[in-house]
């Protein structure tokens, strides 16, 4: 929590000296502003981050022409934000304005338009719709194929994308195989308390769940709150969540 604690406190002393030296409108005062919401988002304050990443959002439509890569990441956070908060049809409609600057910004099979699939194919995930979820979290996956080494990171987070929606389809074999190449991939290419590598766990822990196989489970459940209870605040969420899994797990068996 002090790392929180001391990043919010500099981009916010960033910020002041900015608001001095810099016209109200000018671009660095939009990176403060954006800085600040990544912040408060990594701590599981969303509103908070929401007002900042708006605030940046607001400035980038004044000093940026209409479809610089910078408004797309100010849309792609906002969207992150309401995803977060729920906030499904709000999410959706930022993460595809970010796309259609992505789509005119840049080339056809850059990592940002991956990251845009990717973040659409989450949000339809959690709609409940699942075959357009499977298709724009395919669409990232091919493009990752052809602009990333095999090994980044981004793959896994599409492996575990894929993963989630055959999760909720109830193929939890399919599931868990997509999982598992998260997690080989997570292994190598992060350290070994990053929050992502708990999310892996969490989620091939709750496959185990619904596959009946508590022990398999409640070990990766273990493994998740380990990590991030050495990386997150302590009244972050997904802590929280993954007590409440161990607990159930400890129930069943």
């Amino acid at each position: 929590m002090g790392e929180y604690s001391k990043a919010l406190s500099s981009f916010e002393r960033s910020l002041e000296i900015r608001k001095i030296a810099f016209p109200p409108n000018h671009p660095n005062l939009a990176s403060s502003y954006n800085n600040i919401g990544m912040v408060y988002y990594s701590m599981g304050e969303y509103s908070k981050a929401l007002s900042s990443y708006e605030r940046s959002l607001e400035i980038h439509k004044i000093a940026l022409p209409p479809n610089h890569p910078d408004l797309a990441s100010s849309y792609s956070n906002i969207g992150s934000v309401y995803y977060n908060m729920g906030e499904y049809s709000k999410a959706l409609s930022s993460y595809e304005r970010s796309l259609e600057i992505h789509k005119i910004a840049l080339p056809p099979n850059h990592p940002d338009l991956a990251k845009s699939y990717n973040n659409i194919g989450n949000v339809y995930n959690n709609m409940g719709e699942y075959s357009k979820a499977l298709s724009s979290c395919e669409r990232s996956l091919e493009i990752r194929k052809i602009a990333l080494p095999p090994n980044h990171p981004d793959f896994a987070q599409s492996y575990n994308n894929i993963g989630n929606v055959y999760d909720n389809m109830g193929e939890y074999s399919k599931a868990l195989t997509y999982y598992e190449k998260d997690l080989e991939i997570t292994l190598k290419a992060l350290p070994p308390n990053h929050p992502d590598l708990a999310t892996s766990y969490l989620n091939t822990g709750n496959v185990y769940t619904k596959m009946g196989e508590y022990s398999k489970a409640l070990t990766y459940y273990e493994k998740a709150q380990d990590i991030w209870k050495k990386s997150l605040p302590s009244n972050h969420p997904h802590i929280a969540l993954v007590k409440r899994n161990i607990e159930n797990m400890k129930k069943k068996m």
